[in-house]
């Protein structure tokens, strides 16, 4: 596997494509909408995977996935592999998963955590999913943009553990802005409340990441509320119920969502309080 193309240039696949495009790897990328100034931009997404040994998958939601494997898969077969690394409910990775490997070809099922700075910097962290070969073969060159890659045996646990390390970061975004909103009620600071954070066994690198942007109520996305809410419920559906801060956080977001937030970054859930 020496080639890769990236199939979904939003705010992480485009860093990701011009890391690959910096190494000499990148065989092609696509968007749904027109970006022609990308990196090896081709025309449609089976041009990228036809042209790849790798087919890199990073787009919003499960419909989006399963439209991108609907044109891709007549350009799959044996040699071939894909890595999907878009948030999507186990379920459906376990369905992408039986589509791709029907062709011959080999699925890694690859979510990520870390938002726009991470993917610039070439240090997320992926959760990567699928049977020993099938990793190792992916591995190299998703090292080019990540720092840190665990490996689960199924392509279900993957997803799941995405789902839940978002939950967690969910539930911190809530609590932090909550904690916040009380000091600053109470006439502290914004920069002593950090100060004192720092030292605080709470504190952690969710703060330390959303603290500017809290300070100077900028809420241009690094990671969205629309795609946090939408991990959340597909959290809650693979359930087959809710848990209480699920429950609680799903609604923050539904709010934050109804009140035109969902391009914002979630730290914007601190705009309801």
């Amino acid at each position: 596997m020496q080639t890769i193309g990236v199939l979904g240039l939003g705010i992480i696949g485009e860093p990701w494509a011009r890391r690959y495009q910096a190494a000499g790897r990148l065989a092609g990328s696509w968007n749904r909408t027109a970006k022609p100034s990308a990196p090896q931009w081709k025309a449609t997404a089976r041009a990228v995977a036809a042209s790849s040994d790798v087919t890199h998958i990073v787009v919003a939601d499960p419909p989006a996935v399963a439209s991108v494997l609907d044109a891709i898969l007549p350009a799959l077969g044996p040699g071939k592999a894909v890595v999907q690394s878009s948030t999507i409910d186990p379920e459906s990775a376990a369905a992408c998963e039986a589509r791709v490997r029907a062709t011959g070809a080999i699925y890694v099922e690859s979510p990520f955590t870390g938002s726009k700075p991470a993917a610039e910097s070439g240090t997320v962290v992926f959760f990567m999913g699928g049977d020993k070969a099938a990793l190792d073969a992916v591995e190299p060159l998703l090292s080019l943009v990540s720092e840190t890659r665990f490996r689960l045996p199924t392509v279900r646990q993957a997803s799941a553990l995405k789902l839940a390390m978002n939950l967690n970061i969910a539930a911190q975004m809530q609590a932090l802005s909550e904690s916040l909103t009380f000091a600053r009620r109470a006439g502290i600071d914004d920069d002593f409340y950090f100060q004192a954070l720092a030292k605080n066994v709470s504190n952690s690198g969710l703060a330390r990441l959303k603290e500017g942007k809290l300070k100077t109520r900028d809420f241009a996305p690094q990671f969205s509320v629309k795609h946090m809410h939408k991990d959340m419920r597909l959290a809650q559906a693979a359930l087959g119920g809710t848990l209480p801060m699920l429950e609680t956080v799903r609604g923050c977001l539904d709010r934050a969502e109804a009140q035109g937030m969902g391009d914002d970054d979630f730290s914007s859930l601190i705009r309801l309080l």
